[in-house]
């Protein structure tokens, strides 16, 4: 099976008839995780999942299993996949891709008549994003036992609708279990979401591990009062000391190195009216690292900018912890699989950690795991602007198909 190739006009027709679905007139998608867009390309999915004669399966978290039978059923399948829920303004390949790549590969193996002895499983997890529901990730979670099945349902988006409820609404609240099945491995293919590859002028990223992600939510209390009558040098402006807090924030990466990973995404004003000294703002903080101490470093560092602030400041600086992600290290045979797939294929490639979140994080705690990187054009994602060419996901494609055979033959010998 080694000269066995993807139809590659299948899948770029199949990841661009996706895209529609959600269109934005920039060229991205709006695809919200349980939205009405959401649905549709559910459907969608699981119709081309029926039409090359594999079984389908929600489970009660409402992912997506599609399955092509191996001829020793009783063996744990091996799983694949991601995801198909999108940004606010997202690109079109971010989490499709390795959706629509799954399907290509169990379809391939069904036009060439390739039984293979363990069964397959390709899945579409609910919610990675994290952009309608946080946190990210949740489903897999769920699956890796990080999150119980209460608490993902209880969460809410910023219309009150919980998770549960958005699920019942499109009908795709299913009922097997979400957890506790065992499967031999998990291999997911996506895009990099960073222009690593794209300057090395290299294909296929060997995904090692993912960086652990830490999100928080700072707060800095002043007081609500009139921008006219009131002096400024008794006034307790939060926005005064907001450039200092900010700045402290991005000395982490001198103290803890280029591998840091420092983002403010989102600052809010309240009231939030031009003639009011604001009472509060609040911000977010993502950070991200390697390795797993200086995580808690990092963390330290901030608990001891709290405190600082609030012994010198008239305000009332706090913080609370969103979420917390730990560093992940993926399997050494599913690497080694990844790797010999490029080397077979003769698709350059190097070994490397991924800075993003992804499903594979939580996977790679219940069962063996890697992912495959294919580059995407400037590095850009989240964005309605990610770009990747055909041949990279034809690339991509071939390497997820034959990673996952080399992972059978290890398993087998």
């Amino acid at each position: 099976m080694k000269d066995l190739r993807i139809n590659g006009d299948r899948l770029w027709n199949r990841i661009h008839s996706m895209a529609k679905i959600g269109a934005t007139p920039n060229g991205g998608v709006h695809r919200l995780a349980l939205s009405q867009e959401d649905k549709r390309s559910r459907d969608l999915f699981i119709k081309w999942g029926q039409s090359i004669d594999c079984k389908t399966r929600v489970d009660a978290m409402g992912n997506i299993f599609v399955r092509l039978e191996g001829t020793k059923r009783n063996l744990p399948p091996i799983l694949f996949g991601s995801h198909l829920d999108s940004q606010p303004t997202g690109g079109k390949y971010d989490g499709s891709l390795g959706v629509l790549a799954g399907l290509e590969l169990l379809e391939t193996l069904r036009e060439n008549s390739i039984d293979l002895e363990y069964p397959l499983e390709l899945v579409s997890w609910t919610s990675e994003e994290g952009s309608r529901f946080s946190p990210a990730m949740i489903s897999s979670g769920v699956f890796g036992g990080v999150f119980s099945l209460d608490y993902a349902y209880s969460i809410k988006d910023k219309r009150r609708v919980s998770l549960k409820e958005a699920l019942e609404k499109i009908d795709y609240l299913g009922s097997s279990t979400p957890f506790g099945r065992i499967y031999s491995g998990f291999f997911e293919l996506h895009i990099e979401q960073g222009p690593i590859l794209e300057k090395e002028k290299k294909s296929i990223g060997v995904v090692k591990g993912v960086q652990g992600i830490r999100w928080y939510e700072l707060s800095i209390k002043g007081q609500e009062v009139h921008a006219g009558p009131f002096p400024m040098k008794i006034r307790r402006d939060p926005v005064r000391v907001l450039p200092k807090i900010i700045s402290a924030l991005y000395h982490l990466e001198k103290e803890f190195g280029s591998d840091t990973r420092i983002t403010i995404g989102d600052i809010s004003v309240h009231p939030g009216v031009c003639n009011t000294v604001p009472g509060e703002i609040k911000f977010t903080l993502d950070l991200r690292h390697p390795n797993s101490e200086v995580m808690d470093g990092m963390n330290q560092r901030i608990r001891q900018l709290v405190e600082n602030e609030n012994q010198e400041s008239s305000l009332y600086l706090s913080h609370q912890e969103l979420w917390y992600c730990p560093p992940a290290k993926f399997d050494l045979q599913c690497i080694n699989a990844v790797k010999d797939a490029a080397k077979r294929l003769n698709y350059s490639f190097i070994e490397m950690f991924s800075g993003a979140g992804h499903d594979a994080v939580y996977l790679s705690r219940v069962t063996p795991t890697a992912m495959i990187f294919i580059p995407c054009k400037d590095g850009i994602s989240h964005n309605e602007k990610e770009s990747i060419t055909r041949s990279d996901a034809i690339r991509g494609t071939n390497v997820l198909l034959h990673s996952i055979l080399n992972y059978i033959n290890q398993l087998k010998s």
